[in-house]
Protein backbone atom coordinates (compact mmCIF):
# COMPACT_ATOMS: atom_id res chain seq x y z
CA UNK A 1 0.00 0.00 0.00
CA UNK A 2 1.09 3.31 -1.06
CA UNK A 3 1.61 5.94 1.50
CA UNK A 4 0.52 9.07 -0.69
CA UNK A 5 -2.18 10.22 1.61
CA UNK A 6 0.60 9.78 4.45
CA UNK A 7 2.45 11.54 2.86
CA UNK A 8 0.37 15.03 1.21
CA UNK A 9 -1.93 15.36 4.31
CA UNK A 10 -0.21 14.73 7.11
CA UNK A 11 0.95 18.19 8.83
CA UNK A 12 2.72 19.69 11.86
CA UNK A 13 1.12 22.47 13.88
CA UNK A 14 4.09 24.34 13.53
CA UNK A 15 2.88 24.78 9.66
CA UNK A 16 0.60 26.79 10.64
CA UNK A 17 1.89 29.27 13.40
CA UNK A 18 2.04 32.33 10.92
CA UNK A 19 -1.29 33.35 13.18
CA UNK A 20 -1.37 36.81 11.44
CA UNK A 21 -1.51 35.02 7.71
CA UNK A 22 -4.19 32.63 8.49
CA UNK A 23 -6.31 35.15 9.66
CA UNK A 24 -5.68 37.14 6.59
CA UNK A 25 -6.64 34.49 4.67
CA UNK A 26 -9.66 33.54 6.84
CA UNK A 27 -11.13 37.07 5.75
CA UNK A 28 -9.99 36.69 2.49
CA UNK A 29 -12.35 33.37 2.02
CA UNK A 30 -15.10 34.89 4.36
CA UNK A 31 -14.88 32.42 6.52
CA UNK A 32 -16.18 32.51 10.49
CA UNK A 33 -15.03 29.80 12.87
CA UNK A 34 -16.73 28.18 15.69
CA UNK A 35 -14.46 26.73 19.02
CA UNK A 36 -17.14 23.70 20.36
CA UNK A 37 -15.98 22.41 24.07
CA UNK A 38 -18.37 19.35 24.97
CA UNK A 39 -18.23 19.23 28.65
CA UNK A 40 -19.20 17.27 32.10
CA UNK A 41 -17.80 17.88 35.22
CA UNK A 42 -14.80 19.69 33.99
CA UNK A 43 -14.24 22.28 36.74
CA UNK A 44 -10.69 21.68 36.39
CA UNK A 45 -9.32 22.42 33.35
CA UNK A 46 -12.12 24.70 31.59
CA UNK A 47 -11.57 28.17 32.85
CA UNK A 48 -7.69 27.77 31.20
CA UNK A 49 -9.03 26.00 28.47
CA UNK A 50 -11.35 29.22 27.37
CA UNK A 51 -8.55 31.33 28.53
CA UNK A 52 -5.76 30.46 26.65
CA UNK A 53 -8.55 30.12 23.45
CA UNK A 54 -9.84 33.47 23.87
CA UNK A 55 -6.77 35.89 24.56
CA UNK A 56 -4.63 34.07 21.54
CA UNK A 57 -7.08 33.05 19.33
CA UNK A 58 -9.80 36.01 19.84
CA UNK A 59 -8.41 38.84 21.17
CA UNK A 60 -4.84 38.80 19.75
CA UNK A 61 -5.29 37.16 16.75
CA UNK A 62 -9.53 37.07 15.63
CA UNK A 63 -9.25 33.38 14.20
CA UNK A 64 -11.98 32.26 16.73
CA UNK A 65 -15.12 34.05 16.18
CA UNK A 66 -17.01 32.28 18.96
CA UNK A 67 -16.25 29.66 21.82
CA UNK A 68 -19.26 27.99 22.70
CA UNK A 69 -19.93 25.03 25.46
CA UNK A 70 -22.19 22.23 25.13
CA UNK A 71 -22.78 20.56 28.98
CA UNK A 72 -24.17 16.91 29.25
CA UNK A 73 -25.41 18.24 32.71
CA UNK A 74 -22.61 18.76 34.88
CA UNK A 75 -22.87 18.56 38.73
CA UNK A 76 -19.98 20.70 39.48
CA UNK A 77 -18.76 24.66 38.52
CA UNK A 78 -18.14 23.86 34.93
CA UNK A 79 -20.94 25.93 33.63
CA UNK A 80 -20.47 28.70 35.98
CA UNK A 81 -16.57 28.78 35.35
CA UNK A 82 -17.18 28.76 32.01
CA UNK A 83 -19.73 31.45 31.59
CA UNK A 84 -17.27 33.95 33.88
CA UNK A 85 -14.45 33.12 31.43
CA UNK A 86 -16.48 34.74 28.40
CA UNK A 87 -17.71 31.35 26.42
CA UNK A 88 -21.42 30.68 25.46
CA UNK A 89 -23.20 28.27 27.49
CA UNK A 90 -25.74 25.37 27.18
CA UNK A 91 -27.28 22.72 28.54
CA UNK A 92 -27.35 19.85 25.78
CA UNK A 93 -30.91 19.84 27.45
CA UNK A 94 -32.17 23.22 26.10
CA UNK A 95 -31.17 22.64 22.58
CA UNK A 96 -34.08 21.34 20.52
CA UNK A 97 -35.57 20.48 23.48
CA UNK A 98 -38.83 19.26 21.15
CA UNK A 99 -36.79 16.16 20.41
CA UNK A 100 -36.02 12.85 22.59
CA UNK A 101 -33.15 13.74 24.58
CA UNK A 102 -30.16 11.63 25.09
CA UNK A 103 -26.95 11.79 26.70
CA UNK A 104 -23.19 11.69 25.48
CA UNK A 105 -20.30 13.36 23.97
CA UNK A 106 -21.83 13.06 20.24
CA UNK A 107 -24.97 14.35 21.23
CA UNK A 108 -22.58 17.22 22.36
CA UNK A 109 -21.01 17.45 19.15
CA UNK A 110 -24.30 17.29 17.18
CA UNK A 111 -25.88 19.78 18.76
CA UNK A 112 -22.86 22.27 18.75
CA UNK A 113 -24.45 22.10 14.56
CA UNK A 114 -27.70 23.94 15.81
CA UNK A 115 -26.08 26.48 17.97
CA UNK A 116 -23.19 27.42 16.40
CA UNK A 117 -22.50 29.91 14.16
CA UNK A 118 -19.31 29.08 12.03
CA UNK A 119 -18.39 27.48 8.55
CA UNK A 120 -15.67 26.29 10.02
CA UNK A 121 -16.01 24.12 13.89
CA UNK A 122 -13.13 22.88 15.77
CA UNK A 123 -14.14 20.04 18.45
CA UNK A 124 -11.68 19.94 21.41
CA UNK A 125 -12.07 17.80 24.68
CA UNK A 126 -12.57 20.18 27.55
CA UNK A 127 -9.91 17.63 29.66
CA UNK A 128 -6.77 18.46 28.19
CA UNK A 129 -4.31 19.10 31.71
CA UNK A 130 -1.34 20.99 28.97
CA UNK A 131 -3.79 22.68 27.02
CA UNK A 132 -2.44 25.77 24.11
CA UNK A 133 -3.60 26.97 21.08
CA UNK A 134 -2.09 25.17 18.83
CA UNK A 135 -5.19 22.40 19.39
CA UNK A 136 -7.23 25.24 17.23
CA UNK A 137 -5.58 26.91 15.07
CA UNK A 138 -3.23 23.52 13.94
CA UNK A 139 -6.90 22.26 13.43
CA UNK A 140 -7.96 25.13 11.25
CA UNK A 141 -4.54 25.51 9.19
CA UNK A 142 -5.06 22.83 6.65
CA UNK A 143 -8.95 24.13 6.14
CA UNK A 144 -8.00 27.66 5.50
CA UNK A 145 -4.96 27.36 3.25
CA UNK A 146 -6.05 24.14 1.18
CA UNK A 147 -9.09 23.99 -1.20
CA UNK A 148 -9.09 20.37 -0.69
CA UNK A 149 -9.21 19.91 2.69
CA UNK A 150 -12.66 19.64 4.41
CA UNK A 151 -11.90 18.04 7.62
CA UNK A 152 -8.69 17.86 9.68
CA UNK A 153 -7.40 15.22 12.35
CA UNK A 154 -5.40 15.68 15.38
CA UNK A 155 -2.86 13.53 16.44
CA UNK A 156 0.05 13.56 19.70
CA UNK A 157 1.79 11.98 22.03
CA UNK A 158 -0.38 10.97 24.95
CA UNK A 159 1.35 10.20 28.33
CA UNK A 160 -1.15 10.02 31.05
CA UNK A 161 -2.00 11.89 34.18
CA UNK A 162 -1.91 9.06 36.95
CA UNK A 163 -1.93 11.69 39.93
CA UNK A 164 -2.19 15.50 40.55
CA UNK A 165 1.39 16.52 39.30
CA UNK A 166 2.58 13.23 38.24
CA UNK A 167 2.70 12.07 34.39
CA UNK A 168 3.49 8.77 32.84
CA UNK A 169 5.12 9.07 29.27
CA UNK A 170 3.39 6.44 27.96
CA UNK A 171 0.28 4.68 28.17
CA UNK A 172 -2.37 6.37 25.88
CA UNK A 173 -4.29 5.61 22.92
CA UNK A 174 -4.52 1.78 23.93
CA UNK A 175 -8.07 1.40 22.04
CA UNK A 176 -6.73 2.79 19.30
CA UNK A 177 -4.30 0.05 19.45
CA UNK A 178 -5.91 -2.28 20.10
CA UNK A 179 -9.13 -2.32 18.66
CA UNK A 180 -9.25 0.32 15.88
CA UNK A 181 -6.20 0.00 14.14
CA UNK A 182 -6.51 -3.84 13.98
CA UNK A 183 -10.32 -3.27 12.15
CA UNK A 184 -8.78 -0.23 9.54
CA UNK A 185 -6.18 -2.81 9.08
CA UNK A 186 -8.76 -5.92 8.14
CA UNK A 187 -11.23 -3.95 6.18
CA UNK A 188 -9.86 -0.22 5.41
CA UNK A 189 -5.98 -0.42 4.98
CA UNK A 190 -5.99 3.13 3.78
CA UNK A 191 -7.58 4.44 6.74
CA UNK A 192 -4.33 2.88 8.78
CA UNK A 193 -2.79 6.44 7.85
CA UNK A 194 -4.54 8.02 9.86
CA UNK A 195 -2.39 8.15 12.79
CA UNK A 196 -5.10 8.59 16.04
CA UNK A 197 -8.37 7.98 14.61
CA UNK A 198 -9.98 8.20 17.84
CA UNK A 199 -8.35 11.70 19.03
CA UNK A 200 -11.16 13.90 20.25
CA UNK A 201 -9.97 16.98 18.85
CA UNK A 202 -11.02 17.72 15.01
CA UNK A 203 -11.97 20.18 12.53
CA UNK A 204 -14.19 20.63 9.93
CA UNK A 205 -16.61 22.52 7.17
CA UNK A 206 -20.27 22.78 8.56
CA UNK A 207 -21.40 21.40 5.17
CA UNK A 208 -19.73 18.32 6.12
CA UNK A 209 -20.89 17.73 9.36
CA UNK A 210 -24.19 18.58 9.23
CA UNK A 211 -24.81 15.79 6.46
CA UNK A 212 -23.64 12.39 8.61
CA UNK A 213 -25.10 11.04 11.60
CA UNK A 214 -23.85 11.06 15.12
CA UNK A 215 -23.82 8.52 17.74
CA UNK A 216 -24.44 10.07 20.80
CA UNK A 217 -21.92 8.47 22.84
CA UNK A 218 -17.75 6.55 22.69
CA UNK A 219 -18.71 5.44 18.37
CA UNK A 220 -19.03 9.24 17.54
CA UNK A 221 -15.28 9.32 16.49
CA UNK A 222 -15.18 6.43 14.29
CA UNK A 223 -18.29 6.72 12.72
CA UNK A 224 -17.18 9.82 11.86
CA UNK A 225 -14.20 8.96 9.85
CA UNK A 226 -15.84 6.35 8.14
CA UNK A 227 -19.06 8.35 7.05
CA UNK A 228 -16.98 11.20 5.63
CA UNK A 229 -14.40 8.26 3.72
CA UNK A 230 -17.29 6.73 2.40
CA UNK A 231 -18.99 10.47 0.91
CA UNK A 232 -16.11 11.75 0.15
CA UNK A 233 -13.12 9.76 0.01
CA UNK A 234 -9.42 10.01 2.06
CA UNK A 235 -8.44 13.01 -0.12
CA UNK A 236 -10.75 15.45 2.11
CA UNK A 237 -9.21 14.61 5.27
CA UNK A 238 -5.86 15.75 6.82
CA UNK A 239 -4.08 15.18 10.11
CA UNK A 240 -1.62 17.34 12.46
CA UNK A 241 0.73 16.47 14.51
CA UNK A 242 0.01 18.69 17.90
CA UNK A 243 3.40 17.04 19.52
CA UNK A 244 1.51 15.55 22.96
CA UNK A 245 -1.73 15.87 25.03
CA UNK A 246 -1.95 15.01 28.86
CA UNK A 247 -5.21 13.63 29.64
CA UNK A 248 -7.27 11.41 32.38
CA UNK A 249 -6.17 7.77 32.99
CA UNK A 250 -9.21 5.28 32.95
CA UNK A 251 -9.19 2.12 33.81
CA UNK A 252 -8.96 -1.09 32.05
CA UNK A 253 -13.01 -1.62 32.54
CA UNK A 254 -13.99 1.72 31.53
CA UNK A 255 -11.41 0.98 28.02
CA UNK A 256 -13.38 -2.04 28.01
CA UNK A 257 -16.75 -0.43 27.76
CA UNK A 258 -15.33 1.90 25.49
CA UNK A 259 -14.09 -0.38 23.13
CA UNK A 260 -17.35 -2.65 23.05
CA UNK A 261 -19.27 0.74 21.81
CA UNK A 262 -16.51 1.35 19.03
CA UNK A 263 -16.64 -2.21 17.73
CA UNK A 264 -19.99 -2.15 17.93
CA UNK A 265 -20.20 1.18 15.74
CA UNK A 266 -17.68 0.18 13.56
CA UNK A 267 -19.80 -3.25 12.53
CA UNK A 268 -23.12 -1.60 12.24
CA UNK A 269 -21.49 1.64 10.14
CA UNK A 270 -19.08 -0.97 7.41
CA UNK A 271 -22.65 -2.74 7.68
CA UNK A 272 -24.64 -0.28 6.46
CA UNK A 273 -22.47 0.71 3.75
CA UNK A 274 -22.10 -2.95 2.62
CA UNK A 275 -18.33 -3.85 3.42
CA UNK A 276 -19.64 -6.44 5.76
CA UNK A 277 -22.72 -9.18 5.76
CA UNK A 278 -23.40 -9.86 9.72
CA UNK A 279 -26.11 -12.81 9.59
CA UNK A 280 -27.46 -12.35 13.41
CA UNK A 281 -28.21 -9.22 15.73
CA UNK A 282 -25.60 -7.64 17.20
CA UNK A 283 -26.22 -7.73 21.11
CA UNK A 284 -26.41 -4.34 23.13
CA UNK A 285 -25.12 -5.63 26.58
CA UNK A 286 -20.88 -6.31 27.45
CA UNK A 287 -20.78 -8.01 30.74
CA UNK A 288 -18.31 -7.49 33.13
CA UNK A 289 -17.21 -9.22 36.44
CA UNK A 290 -16.28 -8.00 39.85
CA UNK A 291 -15.40 -9.88 42.57
CA UNK A 292 -16.26 -9.16 45.76
CA UNK A 293 -15.96 -11.58 48.57
CA UNK A 294 -14.83 -14.27 46.63
CA UNK A 295 -17.72 -14.02 44.31
CA UNK A 296 -17.89 -12.93 40.81
CA UNK A 297 -20.85 -10.39 40.21
CA UNK A 298 -21.95 -9.92 36.68
CA UNK A 299 -21.95 -6.04 36.06
CA UNK A 300 -24.00 -5.00 32.58
CA UNK A 301 -22.94 -2.41 30.14
CA UNK A 302 -25.58 -1.92 27.82
CA UNK A 303 -25.20 0.67 24.62
CA UNK A 304 -28.62 0.94 23.12
CA UNK A 305 -26.91 2.93 19.57
CA UNK A 306 -28.70 5.72 19.69
CA UNK A 307 -27.62 8.23 17.44
CA UNK A 308 -28.84 11.06 15.45
CA UNK A 309 -29.43 11.47 12.19
CA UNK A 310 -27.46 13.76 9.70
CA UNK A 311 -28.43 17.62 11.23
CA UNK A 312 -28.99 18.72 7.75
CA UNK A 313 -32.56 16.69 7.82
CA UNK A 314 -34.02 18.70 11.03
CA UNK A 315 -36.45 21.02 10.05
CA UNK A 316 -35.71 23.63 12.82
CA UNK A 317 -31.84 23.22 11.73
CA UNK A 318 -32.85 23.76 7.82
CA UNK A 319 -34.78 26.95 8.62
CA UNK A 320 -31.72 28.51 11.20
CA UNK A 321 -29.89 28.33 8.14
CA UNK A 322 -31.54 28.65 5.38
CA UNK A 323 -30.87 25.23 4.08
CA UNK A 324 -33.29 24.31 1.39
Amino acid sequence: MKNNWLEKNTFHYSDFKNLKYLVEQKEKKNLSISLCLPTLNEEATIGKEILIMKSELMTRYPLLDEIVIIDSGSKDKTMEIAGEFGADVYRATDILPDIEQFKGKGENLWKALYITKGNIIVYIDADIKNIHHRFAYGLIGPLILSDKIRFSKAFYDRPIAIGKNKIRQTGGGRVTELVIRPLFSLFFPELTQIMQPLSGEYAGFRDVFDKIPFPIGYGVETSMILDIYEKWGLEVMAQVDLEKRVHRNQDTRALGRMAFVILKTFLERSRKLDIIDIKKEIFKEMIQYNLVDNEYNCDIFTDAGYERPPMIEIPEYCEKFGVK
